[in-house]
């Protein structure tokens, strides 16, 4: 006999992106019912198509941008069935904000505004938060603990994440029936084992790890990395690397805490990382071991906005949030190169 339990729903925005694209699918495969919104600007439609030949499911999607209101408005009404939002939809290079530093304001405060405004008009209870570790700047004491200060952001993208944060706990506080979890992650990358969804950034990568892959593919003549004077063993910047199917878990995770009236508090926060700082230099020479590829790379001068080093204490979400990262850094590598290869060649054989 089939049961007749209907599937919790859940709107994950910005769910074509990278860590969108891999949490929906650990959503999908824990027997969540998955709405999409996203409005690309940083993602391709060949994430839906992996999430479908990974999952067997094809997620509801709608193309626009968490910033029209109206439009948001009129989904709300139009699914009031949703139990929780996981929000991912966000502007986020370090080195582009900078540069940018309206657009990033202008996108990733209204887009999470608008979302508030309407999971409390139409009652919609819990919001798991794309957070991150900017959001404590250079800390002064590693590694870093949920308690640690909130420090001046190294960078508007970074100081985004703290006033989207501030904007939640308000928020919540003004509001009983809204629950709330941030999950303030450090640096994720790798792929999906089955190589059909992975980072896939829009015009040039800002993060290191596709720079790397594009770079070994050919599609880019080198790596710059910035700086190697730092006061690191290599002088180059120390991050803490995380696999983005354990990320992509947590979010599971986070939500189902939620569900389950699990919560302490109306809103909670934690750091997600493996614990583990790994040094620019380190990232590539994993790369190298796995990939079997000799990568060209090229030592240019520091980018502004850049933390020194930077890695979590993970002790509170392991006991508390009842989760723990499992995939090491040459994982972490293999899969990337075997998400970029694979990328590629669908690529070419679908001209």
């Amino acid at each position: 006999m089939k049961s007749t339990t209907q599937k919790k729903k859940i709107l994950v925005t910005g769910g074509t992106g990278y860590i969108g694209s891999h949490t929906c699918v650990e959503l999908i495969q824990s027997g969540y019912d998955v709405v999409i919104i996203d409005d690309q600007s940083n993602s391709t439609s060949a994430s839906l198509k992996g999430i479908e030949k990974i999952t067997g499911t094809r997620p509801e999607f709608h193309p626009f941008n968490l910033c029209e209101s109206s439009h948001l408005d009129s989904f709300f009404k139009s699914h009031q069935t949703l139990q929780g939002v996981i929000h991912f939809a966000a502007f986020k290079a370090v080195g582009e904000s900078v540069e940018k530093p309206l657009a990033y304001y202008r996108n990733n405060l209204i887009s999470l505004m608008n979302l508030l405004e309407m999971m409390t008009k139409y009652e919609v209870p819990h919001l798991v938060f794309s957070s991150s570790c900017t959001v404590y700047g250079q800390p002064d004491e590693l590694p870093v603990t949920e308690q640690a200060p909130i420090k001046k952001a190294a960078s508007p993208y970074g100081n985004t994440k703290q006033i989207c944060e501030e904007i939640i706990e308000d928020t919540l506080n003004a509001n009983p029936g809204l629950q709330g979890i941030s999950l303030r992650y450090f640096n994720p990358i790798g792929a999906h084992e089955s190589g059909l969804i992975g980072e896939l950034p829009a015009g040039t990568p800002n993060n290191l790890m596709p720079f790397i892959t594009q770079t070994a593919i050919g599609l880019r003549s080198s790596l710059k990395v910035f700086g190697n004077d730092y006061d690191t063993p290599d002088g180059t910047c120390i991050r803490d690397y995380i696999h983005v199917v354990d990320l992509a878990k947590a979010h599971v995770r986070a939500i189902e805490r939620l569900l389950e009236k699990q919560n302490k508090t109306e809103y909670e926060y934690f750091n997600l990382g493996t614990g583990k700082g790994s040094s620019v230099m380190e990232i590539i020479q994993s790369f190298e071991r796995t990939s079997g590829q000799k990568l060209n790379y090229e030592i240019v001068a520091r980018r502004s906005g850049d933390v020194v080093k930077i890695y979590a204490d993970t002790q509170y979400a392991n006991q508390e949030l009842g989760w723990k990262a499992h995939k090491g850094l040459d994982e972490m590598t293999e899969s990337a190169w075997n998400w970029e290869k694979k990328y590629r060649e669908r690529q070419s054989t679908s001209k």
